[in-house]
């Protein structure tokens, strides 16, 4: 209180030297202001108060008095009470983006963000202080660059598991270009995403992985990938001319996992809301309303004019992006796999395959077939049952 008032006693000795020097000529309007760090006019308008009411027309006749712009208190209110009734598991910028959509709101992010915190809802972010790295520019071009990565956490808050949810996305624009939640992150998960980005976009140059075991063997805990051994995963993409390139720190996937964590704190209060209690449904909704709001929101044009994406042409898709393992045929013209008996029917070109060498494909969705080089000798459903028991190339 001393201090203000001792700030407010110089403050009114400079006036009265500059309105001195003001009224001797000795400065002009605007240099006087200058001195008191204000504008030529605002000067002359205290000049005038000063003259009727003395030291205390130099006082600002804003304080105490509310703001015309301060925000409505009912609109407050409302917005308080839909976020305890409704969004309460909300990011406050993801509740701002809902009220808006859904509520007819006006009130800016910031105005709702200090009036949470104020009302106790939310708790100020805490200012995360961190080395200085410099930051990696993206591709210039979608397709160039791919990460692939997954992350265990409770999305279905009905279903009251932890599941993964696999996430393919662009490194020029951040746009999601497949999302999948699965019980556990694998091969055929991988697989999964990687089908939905070809068939959806087509090929693309380089794929960002983690060393997790479905993406490389890694003789030594912590150490360099073994590049001769592929996985099923390594061994599609290279089928498909896609190069791998493993990570080797957490701080090489930023981009992945900052998407990652805007995803755990969007994707399951929209669930919530939108009534989502199974993994097909939530993968539904992921598909056809998520991950197109997400890009519309979040994605970056790319820095070029173009794209590195190219059409798929081929043999069929699901036919590399499988699991593909060689088996002996037994003497009845059966294969194992995994418990199961796969019988190999007739063939028009060749009398039997007792003894002979073929290929074992699984699919993501428990399929099966057989194949002698490129040709199909049966396929399977996932029980082993022939889905089509004369199929022959």
């Amino acid at each position: 209180m001393r201090r203000t008032m001792a700030l407010w006693e110089v403050f009114v000795l400079r006036f009265e030297e500059a309105m001195e020097r003001y009224r001797k000529r000795r400065l002009t309007a605007d240099e006087a202001g200058e001195l008191l760090g204000m504008s030529g006019r605002h000067f002359r308008r205290l000049l005038g108060r000063y003259d009727e009411d003395g030291a205390e027309g130099l006082r600002d006749r804003r304080l105490g008095k509310p703001s015309p712009r301060r925000a409505p208190l009912a609109e407050l209110t409302r917005m308080q009470m839909l976020y305890r009734e409704r969004y309460r598991d909300f990011t406050v910028k993801h509740f701002h983006e809902q009220l808006v959509e859904r509520h007819g709101y006006k009130l800016s992010y910031t105005v709702t963000r200090l009036a949470l915190q104020g009302a106790g809802l939310v708790a100020p972010r805490k200012r995360r202080g961190s080395p200085h790295r410099k930051k990696r520019e993206r591709r210039p071009l979608p397709g160039m660059l791919l990460f692939q990565d997954g992350s265990t956490h409770r999305w279905i808050n009905a279903l009251e598991q932890d599941l993964d949810l696999v996430v393919t996305l662009d490194d020029a624009t951040g746009a999601i270009c497949s999302a999948i939640l699965v019980e556990q992150e694998g091969t055929m998960s991988s697989f999964q995403g990687l089908g939905e980005t070809i068939a959806g976009q087509g090929l693309f140059r380089a794929l960002y992985t983690d060393r997790g075991s479905h993406y490389f063997h890694t003789p030594k805990t912590g150490g360099k990938v073994d590049k001769g051994r592929p996985t099923q995963v390594g061994r599609a993409l290279a089928q498909l001319g896609i190069t791998h390139i493993p990570s080797y720190s957490p701080e090489a996937r930023g981009r992945m996992e900052r998407a990652f964590g805007t995803l755990q704190g969007r994707l399951p209060p929209e669930l919530r809301l939108a009534g989502v209690a199974t993994i097909e449904a939530a993968n539904r909704y992921l598909r056809e309303v998520f991950v197109p709001d997400h890009n519309a929101r979040f994605a970056v044009p790319a820095a070029d004019v173009g794209s590195a994406f190219i059409p798929y042409a081929g043999r069929p898709l699901e036919d590399v992006l499988c699991v593909q393992e060689s088996r002996q045929v037994g003497r009845d013209n059966c294969v194992t796999w995994k418990g199961l008996s796969l019988q190999i029917p007739p063939q028009r070109h060749r009398h039997h395959y007792v003894r002979a060498n073929v290929r074992v494909h699984e699919y993501p969705d428990g399929r099966l077939a057989i194949f002698d080089g490129p040709s199909c000798l049966a396929r399977f459903d996932p029980a082993g049952k022939p889905v089509d028991a004369s199929l022959a190339a």
